[in-house]
């Protein structure tokens, strides 16, 4: 029964729905240039290795941003500093399309990513603040769209505008939306005055230290396969630089009396196992959108639409669902829709592990739809448990430290699975070529085959079809491979997931939390 307390003026859910929307945009802008990266390279001329930088510029100011917004915001007010980030957001957006040459779309992915961030942690910091315990898992269930569902349909939504507008578009998706998100955040947040005063009071060793360390690890996470890791001696140094700058930024926190963030809150049973939780699961979200696509890439051969469109399967589904899961948390304790939904998620990883070169969009919908079902459940009420008996004036370190963990998971997945990737397909590459040697009569067999195949083919002189037939099946080993090495990456995916599983025994009934006051 809903009673005086519990309910929720409209303009409160106004406020949350048009922040979820700036949070959709921030996490969905990652999915969708990711899937126009090589369209954009190539129109500013840009190498492989340098337009790495136009996602890893944004992902480094995004997570260097997370962790101040809650105190940016009490320092320039919650309304004034959301509503211009949310401005600047769409303005830098638009800028990027007009980016000419690789240095200035560093620079504006960069200024994107600063205030892109903010809009994530915001949108979940008003659910906390604003919204009773008993409606908070509905408020939960619209930022699980802008957490899961925009991850799942990134590449479809970034293959289809490159493929049909060009790249521009990617970058102008975000206009009518962000416009919708202005007027709806400028009509339902209330003002409040600047407290500039805070400024004098800043843990401005807390924050230069995060800054440091968090950005060094994202450029290490990022840049590090590509550097072949601890190779590089430029690896090396922001690998310290990282290690150093974290420690000490752990140190400041725990003496200081007004630290950036709370971290003596991990320390809590549910919040603690929860963010671990939630670490291990964006490694699995971000991992899962990263190995699939490379998948269907090399082995089907399959462009950047195609590809959104398998994976539209992981997020479709999920709109349905979202929305059901609060109504299952009043019926179904939420301890058990967490176990369920992280089950079912490493479910759909298990049933790819036996992966061959046959297996295509047809296929691959079912533990697509599995993993969509799995996701949808998991995220809503794993949140809830974790914040749940967070008092008002820690749900900004709360936020901080559960985006950026899931984050982080994600990038410590895409960096460490590219590397698996390659390690694995060398290994099995090595155990099918022994197998194949001029001594072994089936291999005699394929070769002749083959030879007579690119001779049919036009090819006039036997040395090189046969050399082109010895190509044939060398590629053929490395596709297998590859293949049997994507495999091994959902295995390892899967038991990422039991590892979440783990963690989510460990959380207990949450605590009530006190109601304090809005932001």
């Amino acid at each position: 029964m809903t009673t005086d307390t519990d309910r929720v003026p409209a303009t409160t859910w106004v406020a949350i729905v048009a922040a979820t929307i700036g949070a959709f945009m921030a996490v969905l802008n990652i999915q969708i240039v990711n899937a126009a990266l090589a369209d954009i390279q190539g129109a500013i001329g840009a190498s492989a290795d340098d337009g790495g930088w136009i996602s890893t510029s944004y992902l480094v100011a995004e997570i260097v941003v997370i962790p101040m917004t809650a105190w940016l915001a009490r320092v320039f007010s919650f309304r004034r500093y959301l509503i211009v980030n949310a401005a600047l957001f769409l303005f830098f957006s638009c800028a990027c399309a007009f980016a000419r040459d690789i240095e200035q779309m560093i620079v504006l992915r960069a200024l994107q990513g600063f205030t892109g961030g903010v809009l994530i942690p915001m949108a979940f910091t008003l659910i906390m603040t604003l919204l009773p315990k008993s409606r908070q898992p509905a408020g939960l269930a619209i930022f699980a769209v802008a957490a899961s569902f925009a991850p799942a349909i990134g590449p479809a939504v970034g293959g289809y505008l490159a493929g049909t507008w060009g790249w521009q578009a990617i970058f102008y998706v975000n206009l009518v939306p962000g416009s919708v998100m202005l007027v709806l955040l400028f009509l339902s947040l209330e003002r409040q005055p600047m407290q500039l005063g805070l400024l004098r009071q800043g843990d401005w060793a807390g924050i230069a230290t995060m800054a440091l360390g968090l950005g060094a690890l994202q450029v290490v996470l990022e840049e590090g396969n590509k550097e072949d890791w601890f190779d590089s001696p430029f690896i090396v140094r922001l690998a310290v630089v990282a290690a150093a700058s974290l420690a000490l930024f752990v140190w400041i926190e725990l003496r200081s009396p007004q630290p950036l963030l709370n971290l003596r809150l991990l320390g809590r049973r549910n919040f603690g196992a929860g963010v671990l939780a939630m670490f291990l699961l964006g490694a699995a979200i971000y991992g899962s959108v990263f190995i699939l696509p490379a998948y269907l890439a090399r082995i089907q051969g399959y462009n950047a639409e195609q590809i959104g469109m398998v994976l539209a399967w992981t997020g479709l589904p999920q709109i349905l669902l979202i929305p059901l899961v609060p109504v299952l948390m009043r019926k179904v304790d939420a301890r058990w829709l967490v176990v369920v939904g992280i089950g079912l998620f490493a479910l759909s990883n298990f049933l790819n592990v036996g992966l061959t070169a046959d297996v295509a969009a047809d296929q691959l919908m079912l533990p697509n739809i599995v993993r969509a079902i799995g996701q949808a459940l998991v995220l809503t009420p794993l949140t809830a448990l974790a914040i749940g008996g967070i008092d008002t004036e820690d749900a900004g370190s709360a936020s901080a430290l559960l985006n950026v963990m899931r984050n982080q998971g994600g990038a410590v997945a895409i960096a460490l699975l590219q590397t698996i990737l390659a390690t694995r397909e060398q290994f099995h590459a090595g155990v099918l070529g022994e197998s194949i040697t001029l001594f072994d009569e089936a291999t005699r067999v394929r070769l002749d085959q083959l030879t007579r195949y690119f001779l049919e083919q036009g090819v006039t002189d036997a040395a090189t079809a046969g050399r082109d037939a010895v190509i044939a099946i060398v590629d053929q080993v490395h596709r297998q491979a590859y293949t049997m090495a994507i495999g091994d990456v959902f295995l390892l995916l899967g038991a990422v997931l039991v590892a979440a599983l783990g963690a989510a025994l460990f959380l207990g009934r949450p605590a009530a939390r006190s109601t304090g006051t809005e932001p």
